[in-house]
């Protein structure tokens, strides 16, 4: 196994130098920090779009004390082509990088290590796969959530359930520095997590800016007052309450937007049939930029009943819209919305559909609710995402 490890390293230029050359095009002016860019494959997913935002945000700041070096999956640079003055290098993703084959190849690729290479790797997520091949190098790791915790439909067994801890325990040894994206990701996080003496730094998720009106009312959307949900249909969104809650509402319709094709989407559908409300709940399934827009723009109130988030990007983006927001009471949800938010005290259908209620008639109350609404969501932003980034970086170069 030596031997051929060994002949591989000296023989093949092309991938010692993916495994150990991140060399760039970039003077070496100040240190270059590794952003891990994977999830750009997926970018319609929620880690995605959080990678795609904060790199777009952290190349178009003018005072950056590093040199951004973006991990990349093949064909991806054109994300970055309209960014004013983007320079960044890049490593391409391969499948030798990931830890899995590098923790064996690791012993003796210290041996053909170059110097001058990144000072520090940024891991954008719990599940990443990848971590720098020198073991010495400063990590930042970004942990989302640990809503797999929290699940009540318990697809995860125990056995998964602890693996999965075990994975973010590995990478939380070997950061340097985590960051949250809530205060209650963090919270949840020491609690499960044996963080040491590391501190946790809270940079919360941005918002991109929000959309034009759309003045175009897409076809099948309701004509009557209506409650807007969004997400896709598994058991900790916890849609099936609304259902319930629409007894009591019989002068508005639910529109709940999202994948609806899974077990508990199922469920809900069946529950809508059961309690004769298809004509005053409408589940559209995965919908067009455009249509949401509307819905958000449109919608009388926003409800969002999810058991677990680690964030809760939904809940903003209605406050953008200056929509009242009900919400429950629990994980990061609170915390996101602020004042601004109606929690439901439980899930009760009547106390649901109270809560509803006291969030319309606050918000036709007081004309400045819409405003106070909007300024706080405006309070996330991805600017101030990648100034807190930035901070953490230079906090652990400086070390």
């Amino acid at each position: 196994m030596f031997s051929v490890l060994t002949s591989l390293f000296m023989n093949s230029t092309r991938l010692t130098g993916a495994l150990f050359d991140t060399s760039t095009n970039q003077p070496d002016t100040m240190p270059r920090v590794v952003i891990d860019l994977e999830k750009l494959r997926h970018i319609n997913c929620g880690l995605g779009r959080f990678s795609l935002y904060l790199a777009q945000e952290l190349l178009a700041r003018s005072d950056n004390c590093f040199e951004p070096v973006f991990f990349l999956p093949e064909k991806c640079d054109h994300y970055f082509a309209g960014t004013p003055n983007a320079k960044y290098g890049s490593i391409k993703v391969h499948p030798w990088n990931k830890e899995s084959f590098q923790r064996w190849v690791r012993p003796i690729g210290r041996h053909f290590k170059k110097d001058g290479g990144p000072g520090l790797w940024h891991v954008t997520h719990q599940t990443s796969k990848y971590l720098p091949f020198d073991d010495q190098m400063p990590v930042v790791l970004t942990v989302h959530d640990l809503n797999f915790l929290h699940m009540t439909d318990c697809n995860y067994q125990q056995e998964r359930i602890h693996q999965r801890l075990a994975r973010i325990q590995k990478l939380v040894t070997r950061a340097t520095a985590i960051v949250t994206v809530s205060k209650y990701t963090a919270t949840d996080l020491a609690k499960h997590i044996d963080v040491g003496s590391k501190d946790i730094h809270v940079v919360p998720n941005g918002l991109t800016p929000p959309s034009e009106i759309i003045h175009n009312q897409p076809s099948w959307t309701p004509k009557s007052p209506f409650i807007f949900s969004i997400g896709n249909f598994l058991q900790h969104k916890n849609f099936h309450t609304l259902i319930e809650m629409m007894k009591h509402l019989p002068d508005y319709k639910l529109v709940i937007a999202g994948k609806k094709d899974t077990p508990y989407g199922r469920k809900v559908i069946q529950s809508i049939k059961q309690s004769n409300l298809t004509s005053q709940v409408l589940l559209p399934g995965i919908i067009s930029d455009t249509e949401r827009a509307w819905l958000y723009q449109n919608c009388d109130v926003f409800a969002f009943p999810s058991l677990t988030e680690g964030f809760g990007f939904p809940v903003l983006e209605a406050m953008q819209c200056g929509k009242p927001v009900a919400i429950s009471n629990r994980t990061s949800l609170p915390e996101v919305a602020g004042e601004s938010g109606m929690l439901f005290p439980s899930y009760e259908p009547v106390e649901m559909a109270m809560t509803v209620q006291n969030a319309l008639s606050a918000f036709q109350s007081d004309p400045q609710s819409a405003i106070r609404s909007r300024k706080h969501a405006a309070t996330y932003s991805w600017q101030a995402a990648a100034k807190g980034y930035a901070d953490v970086y230079k906090a652990v170069l400086e070390r």
